[in-house]
């Protein structure tokens, strides 16, 4: 699995019941919606209806949050069909769901709760997205959660527990940028090391969103505007993947659809000005352009 194999979308936001009938009535020329799988994972109503409708106009793909990839308990086999169904139904651009366990037991705890960074779980988890992949019968993207706490039993770090998973299971990698500097202010980390040392041909997807401070700690709560130290890290991010989908999570004191749609916009500025600057020619002391700057291999592929 590699990034070529998926479309470049652009610049999205996710789709909440708040803006549905924003979104019905005005047609916003968003690039893309992100929606939460298990919203849908129902036999009818006004959701799949909107779906239905939203799905006309534009890309979307399914997130989930209770897939659960890391428990011990079997994978869920009616939940798995349910995800199934609803990507058949809507052909998303992608699925993803989130490197962590909502459960075990039985039990859902609806929380994404942190796995310890070690050889055993890699294996595990590892075996379980295949599985995942194989019934599904299209790859799935796994997000970096944000955490509160570590393990004492962890052998590596978070961006090599992350890697390794995407390498043996030959998954895709959802990005989450905020969940990355959260956790390098809680766990005390270089969050450029992590940007620096994500396989590139995994990232699939970002996402940027919103958090909160605590004083000793931060907490990722998508309710606040995207702060600007992870706007930075944006910046570096785009240097490092380039053409990356990115999505704008906001899930709670949600602004109204403009207010959110801004955001994305800003992203994609971003992005363009970027990439704009790295397709400025560089001579070299005898007036050549390098090979490697020649606008072919950086035009950018995104809408207007």
């Amino acid at each position: 699995m590699k990034r070529s194999n998926f479309p470049f979308l652009g610049f999205g936001v996710g789709l909440r019941t708040e803006h549905y009938d924003f979104v019905l009535r005005e047609k916003p020329p968003v690039d893309w919606f992100e929606v939460i799988s298990e919203n849908f994972m129902v036999s009818g109503g006004r959701p799949l209806q909107v779906l239905e409708s939203v799905r006309e106009r534009y890309p979307i793909v399914l997130h989930g949050v209770s897939l659960s990839i890391g428990s011990t308990d079997p994978v869920n086999r009616e939940y798995l069909a349910a995800l199934k169904a609803l990507a058949r139904r809507f052909e998303p651009a992608w699925v993803s769901d989130h490197l962590c366990w909502t459960g075990v037991g039985g039990r859902n705890l609806h929380d994404l709760l942190p796995l310890p960074f070690t050889e055993a779980v890699v294996r595990h988890v590892a075996e379980r997205v295949r599985h995942v992949q194989d019934v599904l019968e299209r790859p799935l993207l796994l997000e970096n959660v944000s955490s509160y706490m570590s393990f004492v039993e962890s052998t590596m770090s978070e961006w090599e527990f992350l890697s390794a998973i995407a390498e043996r299971s030959d998954c895709g990698i959802l990005l989450d940028l905020n969940n990355i500097f959260v956790n390098a202010f809680n766990h005390r980390f270089d969050p450029e090391r992590y940007i620096s040392s994500i396989p590139v041909e995994r990232v699939v997807q970002f996402h940027i969103a919103g958090h909160s401070e605590h004083g000793a700690y931060l907490l990722d709560t998508h309710d606040h505007p995207v702060k600007p130290e992870v706007w930075s890290l944006y910046e570096s991010a785009v240097r490092r993947f380039g053409a990356v989908s990115t999505l704008v999570e906001w899930d709670d004191n949600i602004p109204e659809f403009p207010v959110l749609h801004e955001v994305a916009k800003h992203a994609c500025r971003i992005y363009q000005d970027l990439s704009a600057d790295k397709r400025k020619p560089e001579t070299t002391d005898r007036g050549r352009i390098p090979a490697e700057t020649s606008d072919a291999a950086l035009r950018l592929d995104h809408r207007a």
